[in-house]
């Protein structure tokens, strides 16, 4: 919008503007030209109103504010600060347009003492777990290869459990998702964050177990940084992955916990399988096994040709040495044949009775015998 200034009584053609439209110029170039930015100062008149929304002025020694911080930004927030708290506030100045007011809209608020008091609180609490060893890589277990069922414990009302639900579906449709609800932020959160983990050690047949939540201001993560969560996550039993906040998020958890994911989504990637790598393992393997089945049976073959052969051989070698031995000893017994003696013109006298008749008393007048030969017997009789 172009404005047309003069110092004189307006004419017809001047262009006249409205208080509201005065306003919403101002409005225009207020919300235009600023960023937001952190400021410091005391809070003053701090009233809430029925709708949810705070209502209070921010002022130092020089100059004064009003400020408004809607609800959901105050519920976040916690309690009201009382007259006199020294705070930072984040937020972009702005127009109340129906009454043409200069307003700070403020995102955050942090009393400057809680800055200091959370620092130290945290500095403890690491210095605590670092000496009992949580911190410690020897501590730290893997995950199962193929994780079937995985405990979730975060809040039932946020994204985490779609997100984690989403990636596992895709890459392990077969895993279970056992979601152990708490609250993440605010009180009550440590409490039922330290509850949900003792839940978890009950559970049977578990492999893995995820806490986690999104993103969030340093207050919201507040939770994830207590002694009592940090101790309750490092008692699980099975290996765990703390997913709080965006990436550029750490809490003491993701310290304490075996292993830390960016977000949700990348701890349900590292939670599970993915089925595309194991079909492909799969595959190779079948692969492998195949060509070397083949090749063992192949080796074989060729073994059991060899040792065939070698036992063909042995067995000929000795026959024919068995076959050498028996003629040997053929021709020493042929060489002692009675056989062999008749046929040098011997004959020999036997009896039909079968005995050899050797001497001269054994022949009797009369009696027939049987006289062998070489080539046979002949009858005969003594005279």
């Amino acid at each position: 919008m172009t404005l047309s200034l003069s110092f004189s009584i307006p004419s017809p053609a001047d262009q006249v503007l409205s208080v509201g439209q005065l306003s919403s110029v101002v409005k225009q170039l207020i919300d235009g030209s600023f960023m937001p930015v952190w400021v410091r100062g005391e809070v003053v008149q701090c009233k809430v109103w029925s709708s949810g929304h705070w209502y209070f002025t921010l002022r130092d020694k020089r100059s004064q504010v009003k400020c408004c911080l809607w609800k959901l930004n105050a519920v976040r927030a916690g309690k009201p600060p009382t007259d006199g708290t020294e705070v930072f506030v984040l937020g972009k100045p702005g127009l109340y347009e129906e009454k043409g007011e200069f307003q700070f809209i403020v995102q955050r608020i942090i009393p400057t003492a809680a800055v200091g008091r959370q620092q130290q609180e945290l500095e403890r609490v690491k210095a605590a777990l670092q000496k009992d060893g949580l911190f410690e890589p020897g501590r730290k277990r893997r995950v199962p290869a193929y994780a079937c069922t995985v405990a979730l414990v975060t809040s039932p009302d946020g994204a985490v459990i779609h997100d984690v639900v989403t990636v596992t579906r895709k890459r392990w449709p077969c895993a279970q998702i056992l979601v152990v609800g708490a609250r993440v932020q605010g009180d009550g959160a440590v409490q039922e964050l330290v509850r949900a983990l003792g839940l978890v050690n009950r559970i049977p047949g578990l492999d893995v177990c995820i806490v986690g939540r999104g993103g969030g201001g340093r207050e919201d993560l507040a939770a994830f940084n207590s002694e009592a969560v940090c101790r309750a996550l490092a008692a699980v039993r099975v290996p765990t992955i703390s997913a709080v906040g965006h990436e550029t998020d750490i809490s003491l958890t993701d310290l304490v916990a075996d292993i830390r994911a960016a977000t949700p989504s990348a701890a349900a990637q590292l939670a599970v399988a993915d089925r595309r790598d194991v079909l492909r393992l799969v595959d190779d393997l079948s692969l492998r096994l195949a060509s070397g089945l083949s090749g063992r049976t192949r080796l074989a073959s060729e073994r059991l040709a060899r040792t065939g052969d070698r036992l063909q051989a042995g067995i000929g070698t000795v026959l024919e040495s068995r076959n050498t031995l028996t003629d040997r000893l053929g021709a020493q017994l042929g060489a002692l044949s009675p056989l062999k003696v008749l046929g040098r013109g011997y004959a020999v006298p036997v009896s039909y009775d079968g005995r050899v008749l050797k001497r001269r008393a054994d022949f009797v007048t009369d009696q027939t015998f049987r006289l062998r030969v070489s080539d046979g017997e002949v009858h005969a009789r003594v005279e």
